[in-house]
């Protein structure tokens, strides 16, 4: 699956994030240890921002000026409406144009779905917008080894990929970034994340 297809994808399951039950507090202690990392507080981004607006509440609490990108249109609508200051980007990030570098990047539950031959160039394009000390966060499938795969559990069909965590840890030490914290967050499931920043 390419990326639009992703983006209509999730199109068709907003109401997923939408609805009561939904935890609007996944990802968020993975995030505030992040940020006890970072050492200035300028622009961010939330990378497959979604339209729960959680992490863009997190990053302006914590003084951030805080951007979103996501390829579903619907989900840009619905963030857009919950932070109508806040500047949103429908885009795909393989092709997007970053504007600015960044003090702190989120990629949470988002980078997964790119195309398998793209996750080297997304991460190298992500930690390259990073300021200097600047920190990304990302989940990502925690398999041994890289792969990718379709899954319906959610409804519509769903393409995920992973270049594994040695392959994302050597890319990671490649690029001038040190590696704060790594996690199998929801142990036995195989979804884990990273806290890097940039040292160069």
């Amino acid at each position: 699956m390419n990326p639009t297809q992703i983006g209509n994808a999730y199109d068709q399951i907003t109401h997923l994030w939408l609805s009561e039950k939904f935890n609007r507090n996944n990802g968020i202690d993975a995030h505030r240890k992040a940020l006890q990392f970072v050492k200035n507080r300028g622009a961010a981004i939330d990378v497959g921002c979604g339209c729960t607006g959680r992490f863009i509440d997190l990053l302006l609490e914590n003084e951030f000026l805080p951007e979103g990108i996501d390829i579903s249109e619907k989900m840009i609508t619905l963030a857009q409406a919950r932070h109508p200051a806040i500047s949103f980007y429908h885009a795909d990030i393989c092709e997007w144009l970053v504007p600015k570098h960044y003090d702190f990047i989120t990629a949470w539950d988002s980078i997964w779905h790119i195309p398998l031959d793209q996750q080297v160039n997304v991460i190298t394009k992500l930690i390259n917008s990073l300021n200097a000390n600047g920190v990304l966060i990302f989940s990502c499938g925690g398999t041994d080894e890289q792969g990718d795969q379709l899954d319906d559990f959610m409804g519509p069909e769903v393409y995920y990929s992973t270049l594994g965590v040695n392959g994302f840890l050597q890319l990671i030490m490649s690029l001038g970034c040190s590696c704060k914290h790594f996690e199998y967050d929801q142990h036995p499931e195989l979804h884990s994340y990273f806290i890097v920043q940039k040292t160069q």
